[in-house]
């Protein structure tokens, strides 16, 4: 009889030392972060951003404006005072904001600050919208850095801006790409996105 006390007693023991490990045990933590970016049509920076190792997501979306929940229509005309920009979810782990920057300029026109490519406007222009200090900071050595080595001699014009709320845009905007694939093929294509880009940046990496 006493041993089986002793047994049940050891394995009591057991599971009470198991609930505090596990109590004592660092929650697990969602390893994304976020970097909000515009560079003209949101279609065409997804898809870009969604080829790139440790993007998890990319979702195209309307940010900068004074209009709650802008619709495409609000935004494409120009006086919702939004931008049309994308939310990139990423792992830190695998890709670092730095290096997102760095993609970054590299597919956009950073001359213009009046649309992108074939899109004319405000709404259209190329702008970093910053979450916190740090994004910040690394955002600026990286404007810095971009203006001592462009290849180009036209001054860059992209906005440094602290976020405020990202409204995602129309469920048929997301993943376009994908979902039409022949339309905005025809769209970059016409548009002359990849031929200005590489005019400006002559496959300069990365």
């Amino acid at each position: 009889m006493r041993i089986f006390v002793k047994i049940g007693l050891l394995l009591l023991s057991s599971m009470l030392l198991q609930s505090v490990a596990m109590a004592m045990k660092p929650a697990s933590t969602n390893t994304n972060a976020v970097a909000i970016l515009a560079g003209g049509c949101f279609w065409c920076i997804e898809a870009d951003f969604e080829k790139l190792k440790g993007i998890s997501s990319a979702v195209s979306g309307y940010i900068g404006g004074h209009i709650k929940n802008p619709t495409y229509k609000q935004v494409s005309r120009g006086n919702s005072g939004h931008i049309e920009a994308v939310s990139i979810q990423y792992d830190p782990r695998v890709i670092s904001y730095k290096q997102i920057l760095d993609f970054f300029w590299r597919h956009i026109d950073p001359t213009r600050d009046d649309g992108q490519f074939c899109d004319r406007g405000r709404q259209y222009r190329p702008a970093i919208f910053y979450l916190d200090e740090q994004q910040h900071k690394i955002a600026i050595a990286s404007k810095q850095n971009i203006e001592k080595i462009k290849p180009f001699k036209q001054a860059i014009k992209v906005e440094l801006i602290k976020a405020t709320e990202f409204y995602p845009a129309e469920t048929y905007h997301q993943d376009y790409y994908k979902k039409n694939p022949l339309r905005y093929k025809y769209y970059r294509f016409s548009c002359r996105r990849d031929a200005r880009v590489e005019e400006l940046w002559q496959n300069s990496s990365p």
